[in-house]
C-alpha cells in the first residue's frame, strides 16, 4: 500500500512539474510582441473558413441586401466591409432584388434610415454566422442600416493589426459613412468586445471634435487590456494569472511587457453622447465587473471624495474614524440619489444617471453570455428605447 502511495505522489508531481513548465513557457512566450499580438486579435482565425465577402447570402443575410464595398483608410490600407440595409428600405425593393441592388442604394438608405456603424470582437471575420445574426436584428428591431468593417489583417482586408491602426480603421469606417450622405445624429455607434475599445476611442475622438452622433453601445466590454488579464480566465475556470500573483510584483513585471493598452477607462469620459453599457452576468470571458468600472468611472465626478487621514487606520482617533464614516455615507446617500435604477423582471438590471445632460446607462443580462447578448430580444429592445424615436422605427 505504501508503495501504491509512493508511486501516485510521484506521478502527481511530475504531472504539476509538467504543467507548471507549460504554464512558464505559455507566460514566457506571450511577453513575445508578436505572439502577444497574434494571441490578442486572433485575426489568423480567419472564421469561417472560405467566406464569401461578395456573396452574403451564403451566411444567412437576405438576398441582395447587403453590399461588399470597400473603404480606404488614411494610411493607404483597404477595409473589406458590408452595408447592410434596414428593412424598410430593403422592402422597397422587388424579390428578387437585382444584382448589386444593395450597392446603388446606399445613399438613399442613409438618408432615410439611422446607422448602426458595428466593431465586432477579435478572431474570425464580419461574416460569422453570430455576427451575421446581430445585424439582422438590428436591420429589423431597430429598422436601422449596419455597416460593418473587417479591421486590417481580418478578412479579406490585407495589413496586420495594431491598437492605433484599429482606430485609424474605425474613423475610416466613420468618413465613408457620412461621405454616402450619412447625417452624424443618425448613427449609432456600436462595438463589441474588443470593438467595444475601439468604438470607445472613435467616440471620444468625435466627441472631442464637438461632432454630435445619435450615441455609442459597449457590449461585453472591458476596461483595460491590464486589469482584463487580472481577470481573465482560460474556458472561464482557469484564471490564468493566480500562478505569477502568488510571487511578490511578478504580476506587475509580467504586464509591463503588454504592447497593446486598449484602455478604455482612460477614454471613457471624452465620451459626450448617450451612451449604454451591456454585460451579461453569464459573461465568462469577460467579467460582468469590467462594465462595473467604467460605469463607476464615468459617475466618480459626481460623488463626494472619501479622504482619509495620512496614517494608518490602526492608529486612527476615534474622530476621524466617525469623520470617515460620514463620508463614506454621504458618498453612497449621493450616488443613491444619482441613480435610477430598473429592475427588469427575469431579464436583468438598468442603472441610469445624466451627465453634462446626457444619459449614461449600465444594463446587466442575466442570460447572454459573451457573444450573445447583443441579439437577445430584450437587448435590442432597451437600445430602441434609449436611442430612438417612434418616427425612427417608421
Amino acid at each position: 500500500m505504501q508503495l501504491l502511495n509512493d508511486g501516485f505522489l510521484a506521478r502527481s508531481r511530475k504531472v504539476f512539474a509538467v504543467l507548471g513548465f507549460l504554464y512558464l513557457g505559455a507566460v514566457i512566450l506571450l511577453a513575445v510582441p508578436w505572439i502577444q499580438s497574434h494571441v490578442l486579435y486572433l485575426n489568423a482565425v480567419k472564421l469561417p473558413w472560405g467566406a464569401h465577402f461578395d456573396a452574403p447570402e451564403r451566411h444567412g443575410l437576405a438576398p441582395g441586401k447587403t453590399a461588399n464595398v470597400k473603404i480606404h483608410t488614411a494610411d493607404n490600407h483597404t477595409l473589406g466591409a458590408w452595408f447592410v440595409l434596414s428593412d424598410t428600405t430593403y422592402r422597397n425593393l422587388p424579390f428578387p432584388p437585382p444584382p448589386s441592388a444593395a450597392e446603388f442604394q446606399i445613399s438613399e438608405a442613409v438618408a432615410q434610415r439611422p446607422t448602426v456603424l458595428f466593431f465586432h470582437g477579435n478572431a474570425a471575420t464580419r461574416a460569422l454566422r453570430m455576427r451575421t445574426r446581430l445585424y439582422s436584428a438590428f436591420t429589423s428591431c431597430l429598422n436601422t442600416n449596419v455597416l460593418v468593417i473587417d479591421y486590417r489583417g481580418f478578412g479579406d482586408s490585407p495589413g496586420t493589426p495594431t491598437e492605433d491602426g484599429l482606430l485609424m480603421d474605425a474613423r475610416a469606417a466613420w468618413d465613408w459613412l457620412i461621405a454616402q450622405g450619412a447625417s452624424p445624429q443618425d448613427v449609432l455607434i456600436v462595438g463589441h468586445s474588443l470593438g467595444s475599445a475601439v468604438a470607445s476611442r472613435l467616440s471620444g475622438s468625435l466627441s472631442e471634435e464637438d461632432v454630435e452622433f445619435r450615441g455609442t453601445v459597449l457590449m461585453s466590454p472591458f476596461s483595460s487590456l491590464y486589469t482584463l488579464i487580472d481577470t481573465y480566465h482560460i474556458f472561464g475556470l482557469l484564471p490564468i494569472m493566480l500562478p505569477l500573483t502568488m510571487i511578490p510584483r511578478a504580476a506587475d513585471v509580467y504586464k509591463s511587457f503588454l504592447v497593446h493598452k486598449f484602455d478604455t477607462l482612460s477614454v471613457i469620459s471624452k465620451v459626450k453622447v448617450p451612451l449604454l453599457i451591456l454585460h451579461a452576468e453569464d459573461d465568462w470571458e469577460i467579467s460582468h465587473t469590467h462594465s462595473d468600472a467604467l460605469f463607476d468611472a464615468l459617475l466618480e465626478p459626481y460623488l463626494p471624495p472619501v479622504l482619509s487621514p495620512p496614517l494608518s487606520p490602526a492608529s486612527w482617533s476615534a474622530q476621524q474614524w466617525n469623520e470617515h464614516h460620514a463620508q463614506l455615507v454621504s458618498r453612497r446617500e449621493t450616488r443613491n440619489s444619482l441613480l435610477t435604477r430598473t429592475v427588469i423582471p427575469d431579464f436583468g438590471l438598468m442603472d441610469e444617471f445624466q451627465a453634462l445632460g446626457e444619459r449614461i446607462i449600465l444594463l446587466k443580462t442575466l442570460i447572454g453570455s459573451h457573444n450573445e447578448i447583443g441579439a437577445l430580444e430584450g437587448v435590442q429592445e432597451v437600445i430602441r428605447a434609449i436611442f430612438f424615436s417612434p418616427d425612427d422605427l417608421r
